[in-house]
């Protein structure tokens, strides 16, 4: 301070012709002793109070620089504040004394613990510590900024194991409670919002009972301590820290000290007698040897002479340079290039205070002035404790913080940071471990959100982000991959053509179709002999057709449903099938009518002659023509996408469109079979030589065996099976049909032709 203003005084530019006059008081870090001070001030420079009605002093106090603490600066700024007098501090950082309601007369120029609580929150975010200790001095400064920090750090979704605070006036038992809980923590990474001097007693009863390794992260306060890195324990620890600046002249200034300067003041007297371990008098307690007057401080290195390290001095040349050009402002114009500045003029306080709002400079490229609450932009370089080679901590700057740069690019690291225990790896501090892609979170009763439990993803859904509050739903056509991370269109499933399955069907579909073809061929080469003529040529050879579309229309059934497929395979089977029963039943018809014809006088086949039969079994196939026009006029199937019967797949099919329809189908060809088969098994007692009655019934029996077992297997069959199921009844009823009408009366043909003669078939034995 006292450089600042003698470079202020010696200034052409600054206050040219003015001379700033100076008083430096020692508060003591002590709250009374600075009100005592305030006061004083406040009052004049005389050493006593004014009691009288005057109080108007000999001398007026201008401005103030100070004070390092928020407590006395707030204490202190409620005493200048109904006297408009500004107080401009170097050190207080406090985010409660930007309240201008209360301390309106308040400037600093280090920025608010709110910018600083700010940074260490994102600071803290930026390594992905999400479950952290706090530590703070039980003062103003520790207090308001542990709270401004927590605020942002809540926004930030950061957690918070413990709170513990504490000054180093405390008993040793408040202080050994605050370590044992940093102790016992789980949490690695560790916030301090401490001053210097609490942050030393804590470390010293921290290293009595050395804690599990702790990622230290600390306020500007103490993490630039060159005292405190005497803790090796603390190596690796980060913070925020006021930027380092070199003042020009001000080492020369510092070391250009005569020990006669040295004696007038008691405290350069202790600082020189420690300096060079000489007393510069005599004295009876101390054991040392006096000073000889050779001692010269540019020998020394120290923290004294080290002045390119210096931060928060540069804080105080900035505020007695914003004093200084609000006097200037208030007292000094430029006329014609030549700045004039008014000596005699009478300042009052007021007008000095309404100069530093308006302050606006540079000071050796270091930017002052003042927001509305009387704060700096605020600006800080982040620094690391790194071990050198030799063991000892030094303080690196690894990046900075830069409030008025725009959202989200304030933070930067530039540099190699070194961690607690001398690891290059960053230390995890977390509640709960990261929840991988394919899970969500899931909160621990009873804990703060960082407390969570993995839960994997439920069927169905995906999660492709760490951390995952929830898990999203594939979209209808899409199913989940093994581990839950990405969306992939389900599989298509059909009966094709091509698989095994298919293969198999259509080989059956085939070779039933070949046997009738081939059994229509015999017969229509034996069409002469008397087996062939008396089983009825015609309704035969119709039956052996309808069987062969039986069988091919099972082919429909095979292969991606499309909307004349589905149109195609139900009605085409719903035709053939009747076409197929009413030959069978125009045949049963035929043997019960020839029997009867047979008795004496009875003349009953004139009625059911070759034009009656056609005429039947055109009328059951038109009726069922007729209940398939309605069905796929009403309603017809239709391709569908099922999408419920398996979760993981689609299944195309055909859906029945009209479940009336088809039922009505299905229970038409079941009402002609039970008939046909009623009217078999009373034709059974008939000569075996004359009738097929007996076939006709196993095949009757077959064919309702196979289509009652197929309705609870088609109900009950999911995806593409119940295709194969539908498929295997109409071939197996149509098996049925060709082998026990047609096969006994083949092999006769063919293997045993002397029974193909007309008196074996009418030998009634």
């Amino acid at each position: 301070m006292i450089f600042a203003i003698e470079e202020i005084n010696n200034s052409t530019e600054l206050l040219p012709g003015v001379k700033l006059g100076y008083q430096i008081h020692d508060s003591c870090a002590s709250v009374p002793v600075a009100m005592h001070v305030a006061f004083q001030l406040s009052n004049g420079q005389d050493p006593v109070f004014q009691t009288g009605d005057n109080c108007s002093p000999s001398g007026v106090t201008m401005a103030v620089v100070g004070e390092s603490g928020s407590t006395p600066s707030i204490s202190i700024s409620r005493i200048f504040g109904p006297f408009n007098i500004p107080l401009v501090s170097h050190f207080a950082t406090c985010a409660c004394l930007s309240d201008k309601e209360q301390y309106p007369t308040f400037f600093r120029t280090i920025p608010s613990d709110q910018f600083q609580a700010d940074a260490l929150a994102k600071l803290v975010k930026h390594f992905g510590w999400t479950w952290i200790g706090a530590v703070h001095s039980d003062s103003d400064y520790g207090n308001n900024g542990m709270a401004s920090f927590l605020h942002v750090a809540l926004r930030e979704g950061i957690c918070v194991e413990y709170i513990v605070s504490f000054y180093r006036t405390d008993p040793t038992s408040k202080i050994r409670e605050v370590a044992n809980a940093i102790r016992r923590s789980t949490a690695v990474a560790v916030v301090a919002f401490t001053a210097a001097g609490d942050m030393k007693v804590l470390l010293e009863e921290l290293a009595r009972n050395p804690a599990p390794p702790r990622q230290w992260i600390g306020s500007e306060s103490w993490v630039t301590d060159p005292l405190l890195m005497s803790f090796s324990f603390c190596a690796g620890a980060i913070g925020v820290a006021i930027q380092q600046s070199v003042i020009p002249g001000l080492r020369d200034f510092l070391l250009d000290l005569s020990p006669s300067e040295v004696a007038a003041s008691s405290v350069l007297t202790e600082f020189w007698e420690d300096a060079f371990n000489c007393s510069l008098t005599k004295s009876t307690t101390v054991k040392r040897k006096l000073c000889d007057g050779t001692e010269d401080l540019k020998t020394v290195k120290n923290l004294y002479t080290e002045t390119s390290k210096f931060r928060i001095t540069n804080m105080v040349y900035k505020a007695v340079y914003a004093i200084a050009h609000a006097i200037h402002n208030a007292v000094c114009k430029n006329a014609k290039s030549v700045i004039q500045c008014e000596q005699h003029i009478r300042l009052e306080p007021k007008q000095i205070f309404t100069e530093l709002k308006e302050v606006n400079f540079s000071q050796n490229g270091y930017h002052v002035s003042f927001n509305a609450k009387g704060d700096p932009l605020a600006f800080y370089e982040l620094v690391n404790w790194q071990k050198t080679e030799s063991g000892v901590i030094e303080l690196v700057t690894v990046g900075y913080y830069d409030a008025s740069l725009p959202k989200g690019q304030e933070f930067r690291i530039y540099k190699n940071l070194t961690w607690v225990e001398g690891s290059m790896q960053v230390p995890v501090s977390v509640c709960s471990e990261s929840c991988p892609p394919g899970t969500r979170k899931v909160l621990q009763k009873g804990k703060p959100i960082c407390c969570y439990d993995c839960i994997p993803c439920p069927e169905g859904e995906i999660s492709n982000v760490t951390d995952a509050p929830d898990c999203t739903p594939c979209l209808s056509d899409f199913w989940p991959n093994s581990v839950n991370t990405a969306c992939f269109p389900k599989p298509v499933e059909f009966l094709s053509f091509d698989e095994v399955l298919g293969i198999i069907l259509e080989a059956f579909s085939v070779s039933g179709a070949c046997l009738a073809i081939i059994t229509a061929l015999v017969f229509f080469h034996h069409r002469t002999t008397p087996i062939v003529r008396a089983n009825n040529s015609e309704l035969s050879f119709l039956l052996l057709f309808s069987l062969t579309l039986c069988f091919l229309c099972s082919l429909t059934f095979i292969g991606a449903p499309s909307e004349w497929s589905c149109m195609l395979r139900h009605t085409a089977f719903g035709i053939t099938f009747v076409l197929c029963i009413s030959c069978v039943l125009g045949k049963t018809i035929v043997v019960l009518m020839a029997f009867k014809a047979t008795l004496p006088g009875n003349n009953v086949m004139k009625w059911f002659g070759p034009l009656q039969q056609r005429m039947t079994v055109v009328s059951f196939t038109f009726i069922q023509v007729l209940i398939c026009t309605v069905w796929l006029v009403v309603s017809p199937p239709f391709p569908v996408k099922n999408l419920t019967t398996y979760k993981e797949k689609i299944i195309l099919e055909c859906a029945l469109g009209s479940a009336v329809g088809f039922w009505s189908v299905l229970g038409y060809i079941g009402l002609l079979a039970v008939f046909c088969f009623v009217l078999a098994v009373l034709a059974r007692k008939l000569p075996d030589n004359f009738n097929e009655a007996k076939l006709i019934t196993f095949s009757m029996l077959i064919f309702c065996a196979v289509w009652i077992t197929f309705i609870p297997a088609y109900v009950s069959s999911p995806g593409k099976f119940t295709v194969a199921v539908e498929i295997f009844a109409i071939l197996a009823s149509s098996f049925g049909l060709i082998l026990c009408i047609f096969a006994p009366k083949c092999f006769i043909i063919v293997f045993q032709p002397e029974k193909n003669t007309k008196k074996y078939l009418m030998n009634k034995n």
